[in-house]
C-alpha cells in the first residue's frame, strides 16, 4: 500500500525545514487572510486568539465523516479550538467560538496522533487546523519519527492563504475542504470575511493542483486527493448554484463533493434571520438539481435521514 508522503517528506528533511519556515511565519503571523501580524511565537493573539501553542478541545476516534474517511476503523479526528473565522451559525461553537479545550505542546500534540494511531483509526484528522498549521508540522516531525504511518486529512474551513498551503505540498495527501460562500455580502454578514469567496477559490484550487481527484484503497478509504464540502443555507444564503459551477467548471467535474442539508440555527443564528430556521426540504432539492445540471456524478449527500452516495441522476432518498 502506498504510504503518506510527509514519510517521504520526513526522511529527505522536507519536513522540517517547512515546519521551520511555516514557524518563522508566526513572529509575524500571515499564515491566513487575516493577516494579523503579531508575534505568536511569543504569544501575542490576533483574530484565532492563538499564540505559541496549538488548544486542543479533543481527539479520538470519529466515525462521523464521509464513508472514505470513517471507514469501519474510525477517523482520528484532532479538535483545535478556536478559529480565523467567525460563523455566526457555528455548530462547533463551543470550542470555535467559546474557547474550550488547552493547549499542547509539540511532543503532546504528536503523542495524539500515535494514540489515535494505535487506536486503529484510518487516518489523522486535522479538524479547523488553518490558524495551527505550523504548530502542526512541528508535531508532525516528532510524529513521523516514532512511527506514524497513516494519512494526513486536512480538514478546512477553506478560508486559506494559497501561500501557507504551499508549504503542504507533499505532506497532506487529503484536503477536505469548505466552499460557503458565493457571495461576498454574505461572508462578511456570517462569518465576518467579506473576502471568503475569492480566497475560498484560491485555496481550493491549490489544494486540486497539490492531490487531484480523490482516489481510494481496495476498502473504499481514502488515500489521496480533495473533498469538497458544501452545507445549503436556509434561502440560498451561501450561493449553492455558483460554487456548484465553479467546481464542475474550474476545478474538475469528477470533484468528489459532500452536499449537506443538517443545517440548523446554532449559536447567534436564532438573531439573523434567514438562518433563524432550518433548511426547506425543498432548498435541498434545489441543491441536488444543481448538482445533476452540472454533472457533479461523484460525492455524497447528507440529509436528516443519513448520508447517501450518489452517482449522476441515481440519488437515494431518505427524508
Amino acid at each position: 500500500m502506498e504510504h503518506p508522503s510527509y514519510i517521504d517528506a520526513y526522511k529527505k528533511g522536507v519536513l522540517e525545514q517547512r515546519s521551520a519556515d511555516a514557524l518563522r511565519r508566526l513572529e509575524n503571523c500571515m499564515i491566513c487572510p487575516r493577516r494579523c501580524g503579531c508575534n505568536r511565537l511569543r504569544n501575542e493573539m490576533g483574530y484565532c486568539r492563538t499564540g505559541r501553542h496549538p488548544i486542543v478541545c479533543s481527539f479520538f476516534s470519529h466515525y462521523g465523516e464521509e464513508p472514505p474517511i470513517s471507514g469501519e476503523r474510525g477517523s482520528g479526528a484532532i479538535f483545535f479550538s478556536r478559529c480565523n473565522l467567525g460563523c455566526l451559525y457555528c455548530q462547533n461553537y463551543q470550542f470555535s467560538q467559546k474557547e474550550e479545550g488547552r493547549p499542547m505542546s509539540s511532543r503532546e500534540l504528536a503523542d495524539c496522533m500515535l494514540s489515535l494511531q494505535k487506536e486503529g483509526c484510518h487516518n489523522i484528522n486535522l479538524v479547523t487546523p488553518t490558524h495551527v498549521m505550523p504548530q502542526i508540522l512541528e508535531a508532525l516531525v516528532l510524529a513521523a519519527a516514532d512511527g506514524l504511518k497513516i494519512p494526513l486529512v486536512y480538514n478546512s474551513s477553506g478560508y486559506e492563504l494559497k501561500s501557507t498551503l504551499e508549504l503542504l505540498e507533499g505532506i497532506a495527501d487529503i484536503y477536505l475542504a469548505d466552499m460557503r460562500y458565493a457571495r461576498s455580502d454574505s461572508a462578511r454578514t456570517y462569518s465576518n470575511a467579506a473576502d471568503y469567496p475569492q480566497v475560498n477559490r484560491e485555496a481550493v484550487k491549490e489544494m486540486f493542483r497539490q492531490v487531484g481527484v480523490a482516489r481510494f484503497d481496495n476498502e473504499g478509504i481514502i488515500r489521496k486527493g480533495l473533498i469538497i464540502r458544501h452545507l445549503v443555507l436556509p434561502e440560498d444564503t451561501g450561493g449553492t448554484e455558483a460554487i456548484l459551477r465553479f467546481i464542475a467548471e474550474e476545478i474538475s467535474p469528477q470533484t468528489y463533493v459532500s452536499l449537506m442539508s443538517q443545517y440548523f440555527p446554532a449559536y447567534l443564528a436564532h438573531q439573523h434571520p434567514p438562518l433563524d430556521r432550518h433548511l426547506r426540504l425543498e432548498e435541498f432539492e434545489q441543491a441536488i438539481a444543481y448538482l445533476k445540471k452540472f454533472g457533479l456524478d461523484n460525492g455524497w449527500i447528507q440529509e436528516s435521514g443519513g448520508l447517501q452516495r450518489f452517482a449522476g441522476t441515481h440519488i437515494k432518498r431518505n427524508v
